[in-house]
C-alpha cells in the first residue's frame, strides 16, 4: 500500500526520478542503486523533503504485485497523491526466473493499455545483492528514461515498444 505524505508546504518540483514501491519487496531499492533515481519506499513524494515530482511506480510480476500497481495506479487515477507529481510509468519487475502464467500476461496488457510499463527480467545476481556488468536488454530503455529525468531533460522519450500511452500528469 502506498503512504501518502505528512501535509507538504507546496508542489513537488525537484528534478530526478524517485521509485515508489506499489507494495514491500517491489524491487525499488535495487533500481535505484542500478539505475539512479531516489528510493521513495512505499509512499509518494515528498515536497517538504525535496523529492523528485516524477516518479515510476514499481511491482512485482506475481499476482500479489499486480494487484498493489492496479491500487497504485486506482490512487493515481482518484487524485490522491501530491500535487505537481508525474508518473513516468510502471515498471515491473520479475518475480521469478521463466515466462509468466498467461493470466499474469493478460492483467500486464491491461495495465500497459492504461500507463506506459518497462519489465525488468529476472537477474539473479541482483538478489544476492551484486551488480552485473552492463543492463540486461529488456532495461536498457528504461535507463535511459531514468537518465533523462536525473538530468533534468524535459523531453518525454518513451522507447518504441516499451510503452503504449503517454506518461500520466497529476
Amino acid at each position: 500500500m502506498i503512504h501518502a505524505p505528512d501535509a507538504a508546504p507546496g508542489p513537488l518540483s525537484a528534478p530526478g526520478l524517485g521509485w515508489v514501491a506499489a507494495h514491500g519487496g517491489a524491487g525499488v531499492t535495487t533500481l535505484s542503486i542500478v539505475l539512479g533515481g531516489r528510493d521513495l519506499g512505499a509512499r509518494w513524494p515528498d515536497a517538504a523533503r525535496a523529492e523528485p515530482a516524477r516518479i515510476m511506480l514499481v511491482a512485482r510480476t506475481h499476482a500479489q504485485g499486480l494487484r498493489a500497481a492496479s491500487r497504485g495506479l486506482n490512487a493515481l487515477r482518484e487524485g490522491r497523491h501530491p500535487a505537481g507529481m508525474q508518473l513516468v510509468g510502471l515498471v515491473l519487475v520479475a518475480d521469478a526466473p521463466g515466462p509468466l502464467p498467461p493470466p499474469l500476461v493478460t492483467r500486464i496488457r491491461l495495465l500497459r493499455s492504461i500507463v506506459p510499463v518497462w519489465r525488468v527480467p529476472w537477474i539473479a545476481p541482483w538478489r544476492l545483492g551484486k551488480q552485473v556488468p552492463g543492463l540486461p536488454k529488456q532495461a536498457v530503455g528504461l535507463g535511459r528514461i531514468v537518465q533523462l529525468c536525473e538530468t533534468g531533460d524535459r523531453r518525454q522519450a518513451v522507447p518504441a515498444g516499451s510503452a503504449s500511452k503517454k506518461p500520466a500528469t497529476a
